[in-house]
């Protein structure tokens, strides 16, 4: 048997996409992460969509440019599931992603490791 680790339990998602529990006592989410540009609306709705419908409790999305942030108010009125933002490098898109109404930020921590700047990303949410 697997002894899970403890952990504080976080929801995340809204009413239109649902809400998903992670950590503590919730059961195991199913997460997965798109392959194709976020900035390519139609694609990248269409690949979070089939991802929900093959099981996703919620899926991460490559915010690596402004337009990549830019997009995400066009795809999750279209999306049925929370969408996490994964950032790398530029804190800002954290920024822009929260601003946006994404349900998450996942913060690479080998790339984004100022405290000033994860401060400022924490205060936003």
């Amino acid at each position: 048997m697997i002894v899970r680790r403890p952990t504080r339990q976080v929801t995340l998602g809204d009413a239109a996409h649902g809400f998903v529990r992670i950590g503590g006592d919730a059961p195991v989410s199913v997460q997965s992460m798109t392959a194709g540009y976020t900035h390519d609306v139609d694609a990248c709705v269409a690949e979070i969509n089939k991802l929900a419908a093959a099981g996703a409790d919620l899926v991460r999305v490559a915010v690596p440019e402004k337009k990549d942030t830019a997009a995400l108010r066009e795809i999750l009125p279209q999306v049925s599931v929370p969408i996490v933002a994964d950032v790398h490098f530029h804190f800002q898109r954290s920024l822009e992603a929260i601003y946006a109404g994404v349900h998450k930020i996942r913060l690479n921590p080998g790339n984004i490791n100022d405290r000033a700047q994860v401060r400022v990303v924490f205060q936003a949410f």
